[in-house]
């Protein structure tokens, strides 16, 4: 996740909902917050379902953990059991892969633990002189006003009432619309706002003092405007397997720790025996130094800052193989088959949108071992389809749950030909 980060609603598809009074033919709709083979009073407008009330509850039905469930627009599948939770979200990288004629080996799912996530995208709005942080409610604008989050870190849950306060000085312009993007790091948190009305000139030099001092009195690591600094006590670092990383503001993280480690070890076991390796979509290294630790890896992203704190800490881990970086927007300029010749391995980990030009050209070239990770299993299964074609064949998945009770689903995949 991409991800945008704030958590999202999911609409499970179910077979049919009775109405009454409605003159609409049963069929397929959506039903928030329900489970497949529950029978419910809804009150059904198009596609769309009102669930008023759970006539015959699921067998597979809990009790939600957070006092915000049902209001919030994060974490629908809360309600749900974690063995079929797990399958269900299995199931979605089966169906996508399907539908591109792909069978494979699926591996045991990774399953983040609740109160595991580092990285929060908060919604800040002003009523009055009160300040309101949290997420959007289900199919709305509004906000609910958060004061606990099951999936979230114990410090980013304790740090609510310091953030509410660092957003005051944000709402100076009436059109702005502040997200505080939080991540917690070795050294305290690293805040970077977003959403700040700039034709009026952005933030004025009295809100960023009074930002500043919020921030101090919050202890805040910095404290980012849009990536333009307002406050830093300390460097927010991060441990990336073996390396230790200076995060550039707003930088993307893997949002589970434990998840980064588990995709990174297969990652790595994945490519055993490589000497070569190219890791795309590197960011600040997630992949790179853990490869680095049995191959020589040259990396590449878009992101020059990612790349510069990426090479920046390659001292920082002792006894790595050689590692060449390169800032590149493989989108545009993707790294061409001639120019994997001497590789071994590719491992490309690409935003949503999937690495449709990169896979061609790993598809056209001599490799003969790919590793994908994804975010979004429609662009995986996309890309593996161009890869299966030019001879590939997708060994095996590892399906990681690494946004808890949300329906977002991430993939690590072995292609080999």
């Amino acid at each position: 996740m991409s991800s945008a980060d704030s958590a999202t609603l999911s609409e499970l598809l179910i077979d049919h909902i009775g109405a009454q009074g409605d003159g609409l033919a049963p069929g397929p709709v959506f039903a928030p917050l329900t489970l497949p083979g529950e029978r419910v009073l809804a009150a059904v407008s198009s596609e769309r379902a009102d669930v008023r009330e759970i006539l015959a509850p699921s067998a597979e039905r809990i009790e939600p953990v957070c006092q915000h469930y049902g209001d919030c627009g994060g974490c629908s599948l809360q309600h749900w059991a974690p063995e079929p939770y797990l399958a269900w979200k299995v199931e979605q990288i089966v169906k996508a892969l399907a539908r591109e004629r792909i069978e494979t080996q699926m591996l045991a799912p990774f399953a983040a633990a609740p109160g595991a996530r580092r990285r929060l995208a908060l919604h800040a709005r002003r009523e009055g002189g009160r300040v309101r942080l949290g997420f959007k409610a289900r199919r709305t604008w509004r906000l609910v006003d958060i004061e606990v989050c099951p999936v979230s870190h114990p410090n980013l849950v304790a740090a609510l009432p310091a953030l509410r306060r660092l957003a005051h000085p944000f709402f100076e312009h009436p059109k702005s619309a502040p997200t505080l993007h939080v991540t917690l790091t070795a050294t305290g948190l690293d805040v970077d706002v977003t959403g700040i009305e700039r034709r009026s000139g952005g933030l004025s030099a009295d809100g960023r003092v009074r930002a500043a001092e919020a921030a101090q009195a919050g202890d805040f690591a910095r404290v980012t405007l849009a990536g333009e600094m307002i406050y830093q006590a300390r460097q927010p670092m991060v441990r990336v397997g073996p390396a230790t990383v200076a995060l550039p503001p707003g930088s993307f993280l893997q949002a589970v720790p434990a998840a980064e480690a588990a995709m990174g070890a297969f990652v790595v076991e994945a490519v055993a025996g490589a000497n070569r390796v190219a890791d795309l979509f590197c960011g600040v290294g997630t992949f790179t130094f853990r490869l680095a630790q049995v191959a020589s890896v040259y990396a590449a992203d878009s992101s020059a800052e990612a790349v510069r704190a990426l090479a920046s800490a390659v001292s920082t881990a002792p006894g790595l193989k050689n590692i060449v970086a390169e800032a590149r927007d493989l989108g545009r300029r993707p790294l061409l088959a001639p120019e994997m010749k001497k590789l071994d391995a590719v491992v490309f980990d690409p935003p949503r949108a999937g690495a449709l030009e990169q896979a061609g050209e790993i598809a056209r070239s001599k490799v003969g071992l790919a590793v994908g990770v994804s975010c979004n299993p429609a662009t995986f299964a996309r890309d593996a389809r161009i890869l299966a074609d030019a001879g590939f064949t997708l060994e095996r998945v590892l399906p990681v749950d690494q946004f808890l009770w949300s329906p977002h689903v991430e993939l690590v995949g072995v292609f080999r030909r």
